[in-house]
């Protein structure tokens, strides 16, 4: 078995080997701690006909125990600086796809088709940069890919947000997009101090499991999207104020949309937090003809 990667000693002995220094940036922090990766591989449950999916592999500390668990792995790296030192730590591995890419502008079902032909069960797992999980995630729900699902250690803030419930204080349009796609949840809190260099908060790895069918039915998933963005724009106000302010010309039409969120069987007063993705459904489905259509 090979020497882990991600220990405090192979970690400085790589980076004085190459010089590499972090950038903050591409929020690069490494792992030190092989028992926390061995967890990720194990809630992602990999098996040797998974084709994995990874983003920003670093030295390769997560990418090598991806390699020991599954078929294949295909990872995006978008600094230059680390091809080098992953050709050489992952050298002992034949079956990984290093891509230097931004995974934010790749076509990620073309690569699928070329990858990992005939391979069934694929899974994307990674130690996201805190500056672009979200939007990273989106893309990789909205572009609807033929994944099992998703397992991404990211900042804890964060991984709260997409697992909340309504009602809570971390609910929100985040909550409702992912989701919607998925089934989210929590599964491991790893603490600041097993990083190098030290980021200032705690990190979650968060499964996210697609669902068969959406969470709910919609008339046009985009509007949906838009209705639950604007009922939290502000969080102190009342639904019925939110979508007035977002809608177009919603002052003018104040008592269409009142109309509407009864319609919906929803209370104007309510606040966005407090609803169900159910009842996003109705708002949004009720809205759609007076609001969507002509955009």
């Amino acid at each position: 078995m090979q020497k882990d990667i991600a220990t405090p000693m192979r970690t400085r002995e790589i980076m004085r080997k190459y010089g590499f220094s972090f950038k903050k940036s591409l929020g690069q922090n490494f792992l030190i701690d092989p028992n926390i990766l061995r967890n990720i591989t194990k809630y992602a449950g990999l098996t040797k006909e998974t084709g994995v999916i990874e983003i920003g592999p670093g030295i390769g500390a997560l990418t090598e125990h991806l390699a020991r668990r599954a078929k294949k792995v295909v990872a995006y790296e978008i600094d230059q600086r680390l091809l080098p030192i992953l050709d050489d730590t992952l050298s002992p591995y034949d079956n990984i796809r290093i891509l230097h890419e931004d995974v934010l502008k790749a076509d990620l079902r073309q690569m699928i088709e070329e990858e990992f032909a005939g391979i069934q069960d694929m899974m994307v797992v990674a130690n996201l940069p805190y500056y672009v999980t979200t939007p990273i995630i989106l893309k990789l729900l909205e572009e609807k890919l033929p994944v099992r699902g998703i397992v991404v250690m990211l900042q804890k803030e964060v991984g709260d947000r997409i697992a909340a419930k309504p009602g809570t204080k971390d609910y929100g349009s985040l909550s409702i997009a992912i989701q919607y796609y998925t089934t989210a949840e929590t599964v491991m809190i790893v603490p600041k101090s097993v990083f190098i260099p030290q980021p200032n908060v705690d990190s979650a790895v968060i499964r996210m499991l697609l669902r068969e069918q959406p969470a709910a039915d919609v008339e046009n998933e985009g509007f949906f999207f838009d209705i639950a963005k604007m009922s939290f724009a502000q969080r102190r106000k009342t639904l019925m104020n939110n979508l007035t302010s977002g809608l177009k010309n919603g002052k003018a039409r104040k008592d269409e949309i009142a109309n509407a969120i009864q319609k919906a069987g929803i209370d104007p007063s309510r606040r966005g937090e407090t609803l169900s993705m159910e009842e996003f459904a109705a708002l949004s489905d009720v809205l759609f003809p007076l609001f969507g259509e002509s955009d």
